[in-house]
């Protein structure tokens, strides 16, 4: 999988010195250590089990409560903070060509290890997930009834109360993962977070074999993509710390893509397929594969269309048909899909119109949140499908611009749906990792990327209306973006220069051909 990676950079021929250099054994220690640092926090700050089987009552039970948790939460941010420090470093070594793929994965690797056997970061998702199996292996209809009907205290108690009563709304694959891991563990949590945990990040894998390939296609750089998707503090704290079942749908989501891509259609929308019967956001990208297929059909755009749509269609269909069977569910998670639309919070972008908008309200009347969120919601739905609708429609050239117009279908379901979580941007940037991208773009996403863990504390309560930490929290995003492109920009250490010219490094420097300087 790496000399897949690494022959991908120089487009097939070995790698150069520039784009493989030497890895930056410091920064990826950095990394480590605020890795490690978030591991020891997270015993005490995290969504841990309840009772624990870890501290218990043993001579470290102390970090569980008062000063000692806000002890150990504060190694957890201390840690996030030398971690997203090191993703900075490591995106300038890739941007000034001093580093190619190897040493990008490398840093992930040594970055994301020691969460793969800490408490659930930031999230209690993962509780959700195993309950949701041990309801389907009892025999009971996970989208029918939720965790609250489980007799067995170990299983439900790390649940969050919001989701007691909740029936599952992901799809049958992922069902019955959740249930064989439960079926392995039984009612031992603790083994039962790490087995999920291992078995969500082999969606890494898919996402490693695609990354190339789309690099190739949409004429990006692969060691900064692998930078964005795969060494990401999002990618790292979220969808392995947390961990979220999306990152197995955003690899098969890249696979099915890049498979597509290289006119191998049928495999490419099983996969994606798959991605579906995960998480159904991905069934966004369907239809616009359905016009790359047709520009690959020696035919007139309608009748390639009619072939590439019925050929999807079948295969959509006998993929979920076989997968819904093996799982022994029916179709109930469908109508379980606008479950998170119970979440309100500003990450969305038409929920934070409607709370702006009863905000300047209530200075001078009484009147109800919720009525404004909802205008503002359905406003944003309907904005919503006119985006979907354009870019759909604006893809109808096939190729790799279907792809990007992809990209931007799922950014616009991430902020535009009733409710956003921050590892939903994830969805859009790993087909968008593939794509040429400017140094003033990426500073952004790192900023982007740095706010995005910390609307929730370790043991995954909002903070999105604890405004004085928000703001410091902003500013702060803001200083790493910038810190990208111009180390030091406090000026703390005498006057600097930019790290380099305003494009990111061709081929000859650690990339693929055909870098653009659009973005």
């Amino acid at each position: 999988m790496t000399r897949t990676l690494l022959t991908a950079e120089t487009g097939g021929a070995p790698a150069s010195p520039a784009s493989a250099g030497p890895p930056p054994v410091r920064t990826i220690a950095l990394g480590t250590a605020g890795s490690l640092l978030m591991l020891a926090g997270s015993l005490g700050a995290a969504a841990v089990l309840v009772p624990d089987p870890v501290l218990g009552t043993g001579p470290l039970s102390w970090l569980r409560f008062g000063h000692g948790r806000m002890l150990a939460g504060l190694m957890v941010y201390a840690g996030f903070g030398l971690l997203l420090w090191a993703w900075v470093r490591l995106g300038r070594h890739v941007l000034a060509g001093r580093v190619g793929t190897r040493p990008v994965l490398a840093a992930a690797a040594c970055w994301t290890a020691p969460l793969l056997v800490a408490p659930a970061l930031f999230s209690r998702d993962v509780y959700s997930y195993l309950a949701q199996g041990a309801i389907t292996l009892r025999g009971l209809d996970p989208y029918a009834v939720g965790p609250a009907v489980l007799d067995s205290p170990e299983l439900v108690s790390g649940v969050h109360p919001f989701w007691m009563g909740t029936p599952a709304p992901y799809g049958p694959l992922f069902i019955l993962l959740a249930k064989g891991v439960v079926w392995i563990t039984g009612t031992n949590v603790l083994a039962g977070v790490i087995l999920m945990r291992l078995v969500l990040t082999l969606g890494i894998v898919p996402l490693l074999w695609a990354l190339p390939r789309l690099v190739r296609h949409l004429g990006g750089n692969l060691p900064v993509a692998a930078w964005l998707a795969i060494a990401g503090p999002v990618t790292v704290v979220h969808l392995i710390g947390g961990p979220h079942n999306d990152v197995l749908m955003i690899g098969l989501l890249a696979a099915g893509t890049a498979l597509v891509l290289e006119r191998r259609h049928l495999l490419g929308i099983a996969l994606l397929t798959l991605a579906v019967a995960i998480k159904a956001t991905a069934v966004v990208a369907l239809p616009f594969l359905v016009w790359i297929w047709t520009g690959h059909l020696d035919a007139t755009r309608w009748r390639g269309f009619a072939r590439a749509a019925a050929g999807s269609l079948v295969t959509v269909g006998a993929v979920f048909a076989v997968v819904t069977v093996l799982a022994r569910v029916d179709l109930g998670w469908i109508s379980m899909l606008s479950a998170s639309s119970r979440i309100v919070n500003w990450l969305s972008l038409s929920t934070a119109v409607g709370e702006l908008l009863h905000a300047l309200t209530a200075i001078v009347a009484d009147v109800s949140r919720y009525d404004f969120v909802a205008v503002t919601r359905l406003l944003g739905m309907a904005a919503l499908a006119a985006i979907l609708v354009r870019q759909w429609w604006l893809a109808r050239d096939g190729g790799p611009d279907a792809v990007r117009r992809a990209a931007i279908a799922l950014l616009a379901v991430a902020v535009l749906s009733p409710s956003t979580l921050p590892w939903y941007l994830t969805w859009s940037l790993v087909l968008a990792a593939g794509l040429a991208w400017r140094r003033g773009h990426l500073a952004i996403m790192v900023a982007v990327a740095a706010f995005l863990v910390v609307p929730y504390s370790p043991d995954g309560e909002t903070l999105l209306y604890v405004w004085p930490f928000m703001a410091v929290a902003i500013a702060l995003s803001v200083l790493a973006g910038v810190s990208l492109v111009r180390p030091d920009p406090l000026g703390l250490g005498g006057r600097q220069r930019p790290v380099g010219p305003t494009t990111v490094p061709d081929s000859g420097a650690s990339g693929t051909s055909g870098v653009s300087t659009s973005g």
